[in-house]
């Protein structure tokens, strides 16, 4: 099975200092990039996260502080990852919910602009998920027929997921080999941001999630408390999350931000 590509797709995996998107760090990155002719491009990077790596990470992944003090920081190779993903879809396993606003946090930090306009992802967790309720060794197992070796090695990970989504390809029949049509499959939640702060409606306008104003319209919450949106401007959220909120705001103030490019965010 080949993906039937329109522009180029990279599947990526990312290990981490921890789980929280705002606050942790990448300390490798691997990035598996196809092209529509079938054509392959691969890197993987130890990363320095500049803090310090706690033992229960190291212990998951095996990458040690000693390991990677020599390492390049994320804002070394920053302009590197995003000349390789520059034009592409996104794919990997439990990708929309942790690695592509993990990832997109790192570029804001270093100053440079992360955005899903133009982009697709597929969630490849996701559609085993729907299918079959496993984890990543046991799909690779399950539709490749291997074990995976070196489980937690972003570069094992990387290539495991891109052969269980053409494996998957192969099993389901009613699985489109259509980019857009696996990013929709591979949805939860409509979300305006990666972490899910901010919602569609059934109405497709943008609610918030939690706090006082949960299930309320950010156009409304806006409106009647100024004093929300410098909150959490300056509060521990996402940095792609405050992103959204200041263009929803500039869109209300007539900056010419439309509501059609904010429905064109990842809502995976």
């Amino acid at each position: 099975m080949k993906l039937n590509l329109k522009k180029p797709i990279v599947f990526f995996d990312l290990e981490t200092t921890g789980i929280n998107i705002a606050k942790d760090r990448i300390v490798e990155i691997s990035i598996l990039k196809i092209f529509p002719n079938g054509n392959k491009e691969s890197k993987t990077w130890l990363v320095n996260p500049e803090i310090e790596i706690p033992k229960e990470a190291s212990d998951i992944h095996g990458i040690t502080n000693e390991r990677v003090v020599t390492e390049p920081t994320f804002k070394e190779l920053a302009p590197e990852v995003n000349k390789m993903i520059e034009g592409c879809d996104l794919a990997g396993f439990n990708s929309n919910r942790f690695d592509i606003p993990l990832l997109a946090e790192e570029m804001l930090r270093v100053g440079l602009d992360f955005s899903m306009d133009n982009r697709l992802a597929i969630d490849v967790q996701t559609i085993f998920h729907k299918k079959e309720q496993r984890t990543l060794g046991a799909g690779y197992k399950f539709y490749c027929g291997k074990e995976l070796i070196d489980a937690h090695s972003a570069e094992a990970d990387t290539k495991a997921t891109y052969e269980i989504l053409l494996a998957q390809l192969d099993k389901y029949e009613d699985l489109e080999n259509d980019v857009a049509a696996l990013c929709e499959f591979s949805r939860h939640t409509k979300r305006a941001d990666f972490s899910g702060h901010i919602l569609f409606n059934e109405d497709e306008e943008e609610i918030f999630s939690f706090g006082k104003y949960k299930g309320q319209k950010v156009v409304d919450v806006l409106n009647k408390d100024k004093g929300y949106f410098n909150w959490i401007q300056n509060a521990d959220f996402p940095l792609y999350t405050k992103k959204v909120l200041k263009k929803i705001k500039e869109n209300m103030s007539g900056s010419g931000f439309t509501i059609e490019d904010l429905k064109k965010k990842f809502n995976g």
